[in-house]
């Protein structure tokens, strides 16, 4: 039996506020076990929350960037639950009338774009943090996360694999990042989500029974979360066996998902609109003072890198993966005049070397000046694509300017034919047979000779000269 696999995906953000969403508490991670409360996100007694409106200002950018409809008038609900995390008993929330309905993100699926929907967004208070290692026989709570800001993301069930689903939360994360409302760190839980999974036999139309995941904080963790959660439901099916409805936990360690508890429905939380929270009106001029804000979008930025840069689309949309990624392409392609050299420079060696070391672009020692001097080097002749190579080394370990490098290290390139064609002679003279080769009709040892060349000229003789000498010297 054939299945298809459905996914939806709810994801919680955590926004850039410098105080939580119903206090003057500051959000700051990593301070100190409950040094970051006081008795409104303490639920104490006789307390009353007010609203953070630099919230509902950035919860409206996220629902603008992802064309959600924003809605007029939005309350917040009491939702009740007893955890030890949860100090007041409920979490406030949003349900019957959330901020924003009706979105959508565009993600890229085997040469085509398809559509995820964006069923609503709201805006809701975090809980705390049980923790539970290193305390023999007990576990203690940080209260320091409760009632940090957050908005809840909930996409439709539209996605049909694990990649789309990363896809999926690349793009969001991205343009998360790009308005500066969410840090998009995944370790830290300020950008986490959970992954509605089922399967349905191909054909029908009615969904299967689904299965939430939770406590994935990596891409590379949804993506095995997702993939190990359809491969149990396809056995347990093809065993005779029924899916039941619950939430699982990802274990990373094990890579399986385990159960945790029954699934809840919203009804086990019995909402009900918040008493101590008025409902908050947003009429059309505050919308527009809010789009006025936005910044260029990472899918406008695809589309203008490859119109004004004449870079292919991938280039573009890895070059666009982060704002700050983005800006230092741009800087390199306009010191540099090379739009297409500098979007090879920075994909290939620079990007591959900041990952090996762990880093971001905003920590490169080497700059857009940098590249862009180096290209220069390379267009007027001074060093070959090979030497710039060893050059590009050497500005990251060092984070001197090329010129320095290429001074220091000896790597001008060789132009000079007579020195060139003195290197050609030896080689031929070393490869008599090759030559005799090369001569009776195996062309193809022409690169050979070339390589030979180069290597001999430790990698600085000019190539095109090479290429012209060594044509006439074989010929006769």
């Amino acid at each position: 039996m054939e299945f298809e696999t459905v996914i939806g995906l709810e994801v919680h953000a955590q926004l850039l506020t410098d105080t939580k969403i119903f206090c003057g508490c500051p959000t700051r991670f990593g301070a100190e076990p409950n040094s970051q409360t006081c008795p409104i996100c303490l639920g104490m007694p006789g307390v009353l929350p007010v609203l953070n409106k630099k919230v509902v200002e950035y919860a409206m950018k996220a629902a603008l960037a992802t064309e959600c409809e924003i809605q007029p008038m939005n309350r917040f609900a009491r939702k009740n639950y007893f955890y030890p995390d949860l100090p007041k008993g409920y979490q406030i929330s949003q349900y019957e009338l959330p901020i924003a309905l009706k979105g959508h993100i565009d993600i890229p699926v085997e040469g085509y774009h398809k559509r995820i929907g964006i069923t609503r967004i709201h805006m809701e208070e975090d809980a705390g943090k049980s923790l539970h290692e290193g305390i023999a026989g007990a576990s203690h709570v940080d209260l320091n996360r409760a009632g940090t800001p957050l908005i809840e993301i909930v996409s439709e069930p539209d996605m049909r694999s694990s990649d789309e689903a990363v896809e999926y939360l690349k793009r969001l994360r991205a343009i998360l990042m790009y308005l500066g409302v969410c840090d998009g760190n995944m370790e830290e839980g300020s950008f986490r989500c959970d992954a509605n999974v089922s399967i349905m036999p191909k054909g029908e139309t009615k969904f299967g029974t689904r299965a939430e995941l939770k406590n994935i904080n990596s891409f590379r963790f949804v993506q095995k979360a997702i993939e190990y959660e359809i491969k149990r439901q396809k056995a347990l099916i093809m065993e005779g066996g029924k899916v039941v409805q619950e939430t699982r936990l990802w274990d990373t360690q094990k890579g399986i998902t385990v159960s945790m508890r029954g699934k809840e429905e919203a009804h086990d939380y019995r909402y009900f609109p918040d008493p101590d929270l008025v409902p908050v009106e947003i009429g059309n001029d505050w919308i527009e003072k809010i789009r006025k804000t936005l910044p260029e979008l990472p899918s406008d930025k695809v589309k203008r890198f490859t119109a004004e840069y004449g870079i292919p689309e991938y280039d573009a949309e890895v070059l666009s993966v982060s704002r700050t990624l983005a800006n230092y392409y741009e800087d390199t392609a306009r010191l540099s005049g090379q739009p297409k050299a500098a979007s090879n420079w920075i994909m290939g060696d620079l990007l591959r070397f900041l990952k090996e070391d762990d880093k971001e672009i905003e920590e490169s020692p080497v700059s857009p000046r940098h590249i862009a001097e180096m290209i220069k080097l390379i267009d007027n002749g001074t060093i070959s694509g090979k030497i710039a190579k060893t050059v590009m080394e050497e500005m990251y370990k060092t984070g001197r300017m090329p010129e320095d490098v290429v001074k220091e290290k000896g790597l001008v390139q060789v132009t000079d034919t007579g020195a060139i064609e003195k290197v050609i002679d030896e080689v031929l003279a070393e490869n008599a047979d090759s030559v005799a080769a090369y001569r009776s009709g195996k062309d193809k040892l022409f690169g050979f000779f070339v390589g030979q060349v180069m290597k001999k000229s430790q990698g600085k003789a000019n190539p095109g000269t090479v290429n012209d000498l060594l044509k006439k010297k074989l010929a006769g």
